[in-house]
C-alpha cells in the first residue's frame, strides 16, 4: 500500500480505542500536541458504535482511528466504522513492558494508542472481511480439529500401553491409523474381566473420535480449497503451496496493499535477519517475532521444495559448498520464499 507519511499532516484528531470483550473505550488526542482531549466508555453492540461515532463527530471531521485488536475484540467495530467511510488504522497489543512504568488501564491504553499512530511512519490497513474472514474461521476450525485428533489418538496409544494383555496383543506392531480403525470396531467379548470390558469400550470411544474428527478436519480443507481456487489460484501455481498454506498466506496479507514492502512481509512473517553484531564480528540471529503461523507455512513450503524442486535443491548444494549450516540454508530459503510469495501476492507475479 501507499503508506500515510503522517496522521498529523491529514487529521485533526486521532481516536484510540482499547477494546475487550464487553466494552471498548475511546480517547481522542490532538494530532498536532498528542494531548489528551476526551474519552468515553461504550458497549459492543451496534448501540454502542454508533454512540461511539457520533461522540467522535463532536470533536471534528478530519480524524483516523487507531484500533487495538481490530481482527478480535476490535473486528465489530473496525466493520461499522469502514461501512461509514471512517479512515481505519490497525495497532497491535502493547507488551506489558513498552506501557510506561507499567501503567495499565482502558483509559491509559486509549490514548497510547492514538499518539502511537501519530508517531509511525507507516500504519496497517484493517484486515477486510470476505474470503479472507471465511478462510480464518475455516483454518481456526480446522487446526482445533487437527489438534483434538491427534490428541485423542496419543490417548488411544497411551491407553495400549497399560491395557490388558488380551487387547494389547490387538494393536501390537499396527500404525496409528491401523490402531484406530481397530479400536473403533473393538466389541466386548464374554469372559472378559471388568478392566477389559471398560478398557476396549473407552478405546472405541478415543477411536471414533479421533476419526469423527479427521473427516471434520478434511470437510473445512475442502472448503477452504474452494474458497483459495475461486479467489487467489494463482497462489496454488507456486512448487510447494497447497491448501493450508495458501490460505495462511491470504489471512495474513488480506489484500493486495495491506502489506507495504517485501521487507515488512519477511518481518511479518519472521523470516527477516536481525543484527547481532559485536565488535568486528558481524552476523545475524533467528527472528522469533512475527506470525508463527504464517512463518510455520513458509517452513512449509521450504521442506517441500527442497525435497521435490530441482532449482531449490541446486541453490542448497551451492550454499552447503560455501559452508553453510543446513539450518542457515533454511533461513535464506525461507526468506526467499517471503519475497516470492509478497510478489505473487500484491501482483499476481510468479517469479522468473
Amino acid at each position: 500500500m501507499n503508506a500515510m507519511p503522517s496522521l498529523a499532516e491529514v487529521v485533526d484528531v486521532v481516536i484510540g480505542v482499547d477494546t475487550h470483550k464487553h466494552t471498548h473505550t475511546a480517547a481522542v488526542v490532538d494530532a498536532a500536541t498528542g494531548g489528551l482531549l476526551a474519552e468515553l466508555t461504550v458497549s459492543t453492540d451496534p448501540g454502542g458504535y454508533g454512540r461511539l461515532l457520533q461522540w467522535a463527530g463532536e470533536h471534528g471531521q478530519a480524524r483516523a482511528w487507531a484500533l487495538e485488536g481490530a481482527g478480535g475484540y476490535g473486528a465489530g467495530l473496525a466493520r461499522h466504522l469502514g461501512a461509514a467511510g471512517e479512515q481505519v488504522v490497525e495497532l497491535d497489543r502493547p507488551a506489558r513492558a513498552a506501557r510506561r512504568h507499567g501503567a495499565k488501564s482502558d483509559s491509559l491504553d486509549a490514548a497510547r494508542a492514538a499518539r502511537e499512530a501519530l508517531g509511525r511512519a507507516r500504519l496497517a490497513q484493517v484486515k477486510t472481511d470476505g474470503p479472507r474472514g471465511q478462510l480464518a474461521a475455516l483454518t481456526a476450525a480446522r487446526r482445533s480439529a487437527v489438534e483434538a485428533a491427534t490428541l485423542a489418538q496419543r490417548q488411544l496409544h497411551a491407553l495400549v500401553i497399560a491395557a490388558p494383555e488380551t487387547l494389547r496383543a490387538l494393536f501390537r506392531g499396527r500404525s496409528t491409523t491401523a490402531m484406530t480403525t481397530t479400536a473403533a470396531r473393538l466389541r466386548t467379548r464374554a469372559g472378559w474381566d471388568a478392566h477389559t470390558v471398560t478398557t476396549a469400550s473407552v478405546l472405541r470411544a478415543l477411536a471414533r473420535r479421533a476419526r469423527a474428527l479427521q473427516t471434520e478436519a478434511r470437510d473445512h480443507e475442502n472448503a477452504m480449497a474452494q474458497i483459495v481456487r475461486a479467489w487467489r489460484p494463482d497462489l496454488l501455481e507456486q512448487p510447494g503451496v497447497g491448501t493450508i498454506v495458501a490460505a495462511q498466506i491470504l489471512i495474513c496479507g488480506s489484500h493486495p496493499g495491506r502489506i507495504r514492502s517485501e521487507a515488512a512481509f519477511a518481518m511479518l512473517a519472521g523470516t527477516a535477519p536481525i543484527p547481532a553484531s559485536s565488535g568486528l564480528r558481524t552476523r545475524h540471529r533467528l527472528n522469533r517475532s512475527g506470525d508463527r503461523q504464517l512463518n510455520r507455512a513458509l517452513h512449509v513450503v521450504a521442506l517441500s521444495r527442497a525435497r521435490y524442486d530441482q532449482t531449490t535443491r541446486d541453490y542448497i548444494e551451492r550454499r552447503r559448498a560455501q559452508g553453510k549450516t543446513d539450518r542457515e540454508i533454511r533461513r535464506c530459503l525461507k526468506r526467499y520464499i517471503a519475497r516470492d510469495l509478497f510478489r505473487q501476492l500484491e501482483h499476481g507475479v510468479l517469479p522468473a
